[in-house]
């Protein structure tokens, strides 16, 4: 049985290795410099203000029907409707003129970057289905997308929808490069898309994680038997191995093996293999409107709220937006560093920080009639709601608080957390979800509130830890070379003492007098 052990464990050390050790330095590149993404920061600090004479068209957007999301915002330095449907369609309209926005092509598109950019020279590098910045699967209803160089400081690339004409995405030179060793490293990317299969990624890198653990646990399984704890050995140490690489990696996987299974495993859970994690709450969340978005269900003209907006001191609205919530209609305006005020339809001339919380809640009790409902605000991050920087996966999410959390009595134990400047659903969440909030959050990334408000403690420990499941890695890959140079070299010797001896050679059989 032992040598079973050690067979399966070497060998696969022989295999992985090599891969583990690039995962956990681009790891710790991630810690800094995160894949490319638009943040929602990033995009409304690049939004100019809207004019307050801007808009005299709204009817044209009424005359839409219903819709699933409605913006004003500014494309090409101009303000913009952006009407996207419950089918996926979405149209774009000239906000002062009410007809339909021109074509999206690169002439368009380079006016788009000149002033998002602030007006600096632009480059066109051509249209792209996907590239090795752009595999998101959330660009997927914005391709082919415009990829346009910004000559900035930064070397900043700039990717423009080809349907709206806004910009979904930046990546600066530096991301770009340290992200060769970085997240486009450790997501295994540069493997993405060749394996015949739309699914040939994701089982590939979901089977090198399964291995990967199932490596680590054996050689922490190997390493134990191997450990003398009541006598030594004679050479007078605990461990078999008297110096060298082998002692090396036998003391570093016992004190960092735990570390590295908990890693590598917590990586695998990331991909939620087999839809673990997927969530599985039945709450009807397209009750939570109370009906179909309609801009006729407002009756504050666009100019009107923002002569309002303005009359508040230093706020500058670069966006609009029109939402339902508990069947009454809101204009949420937004300024460029990320501040918000809501009107509601039953009061267009007050401009409000927040929703009262009974709408709030009457509207989330509408997404499970049936079911008891319990709230509370948080005013804190903790372990279910947080914020993580923007270099990090997850710095696409807005969070601001307070924020109402509403929890549900039902199987599923479905929670709610709802933003209140805005009345959206910023995060929904089960029994199912949660649990993969504790084994891929929690052991990958060491998501927990506490070293979040201490970053550069989190940081330093990240490091150190992965500095000693590197060291496991590395001594592996050099153990496992020169076990493969090893027995090469004892193949060749072998077919040379055949071909010395004749061994194997075709005999003529004695002949009998």
């Amino acid at each position: 049985m032992k040598r079973y052990l050690y067979l399966w464990h070497r060998w696969l050390g022989i295999a992985l290795c090599l891969v583990m050790a690039l995962w956990f330095i681009s790891g710790v590149v991630m810690l800094y410099v995160g894949y490319p993404k638009l943040t929602p920061g990033e995009r409304l600090r690049n939004l100019p203000e809207l004019p307050a004479d801007c808009c005299t068209a709204l009817d044209a957007a009424q005359q839409a029907g219903a819709l699933s999301s409605l913006r004003l915002t500014s494309i090409a330095g101009q303000p913009h409707y952006v009407l996207t449907f419950a089918t996926g369609e979405r149209r774009v309209l000239n906000a002062a003129s009410g007809e339909a926005a021109q074509a999206v092509d690169a002439q368009r598109a380079l006016v788009g970057a000149r002033q998002f950019g602030g007006g600096v020279p632009v480059r066109y590098l051509g249209d792209v289905q996907e590239d090795i910045w752009t595999h998101s699967r959330g660009l997927d209803g914005e391709r082919p997308l415009h990829r346009v160089e910004l000559q900035d400081e930064a070397g900043t690339w700039l990717y423009l929808s080809s349907r709206s004409g806004e910009v979904v995405l930046d990546a600066s030179q530096q991301e770009r490069h340290w992200n060769l060793l970085g997240a486009w490293l450790h997501w295994l990317y540069p493997l993405r898309g060749g394996f015949g299969v739309d699914n040939g990624w994701r089982v590939l890198v979901i089977g090198l994680s399964l291995l990967g653990t199932l490596m680590a646990v054996l050689g922490i399984w190997v390493g134990v038997l191997r450990w003398r704890f009541r006598r030594r050995y004679r050479s007078g140490s605990r461990s078999p191995y008297g110096a060298g690489w082998m002692r090396w990696h036998h003391v570093g996987g016992l004190l960092f093996g735990v570390l590295l299974v908990l890693w590598v495993f917590s990586g695998l859970m990331s991909m939620r293999p087999w839809g673990l994690f997927d969530a599985r709450s039945t709450l009807n969340l397209s009750a939570y409107p109370g009906g179909v978005l309609q801009v006729g269900d407002f009756p504050l003209d666009v100019s009107e709220a923002l002569a309002v907006l303005r009359r508040e001191p230093g706020f500058l609205p670069v966006e609009l937006e029109w939402r339902r919530v508990g069947g009454e209609a809101y204009l949420v305006a937004r300024t460029a560093e990320g501040d918000s005020r809501v009107f509601a339809a039953s009061q267009p001339s007050q401009a409000l920080r927040q929703l009262p919380a009974d709408v709030l809640l009457a509207a989330a009790q509408a997404v499970a009639p049936d079911t008891a409902m319990h709230s509370e605000w948080l005013e804190r991050f903790d372990f279910h709601y947080f914020a993580r920087a923007e270099q990090s996966m997850y710095g696409f999410q807005h969070r601001r608080l307070p924020v109402l959390r509403v929890r549900f009595d039902d199987p599923q134990a479905s929670w709610l957390h709802i933003d209140p400047h805005s009345g959206a659903i910023v995060d929904r969440t089960d029994q199912h979800r949660r649990a993969g909030r504790w084994l891929f959050n929690l052991l990958h990334s060491w998501d927990w509130q506490p070293l979040l408000e201490r970053p550069h403690l989190r940081e330093a420990l990240i490091i150190a830890f992965s500095a000693g499941g590197l060291f496991i890695c590395l001594s592996g890959t050099v153990l496992g070379w020169r076990r493969l140079r090893r027995d090469s070299r004892l193949r060749r010797q072998a077919l040379a003492r055949r071909a010395t001896t004749g061994v194997g050679e075709k005999r003529m059989p004695n002949s009998v007098p």
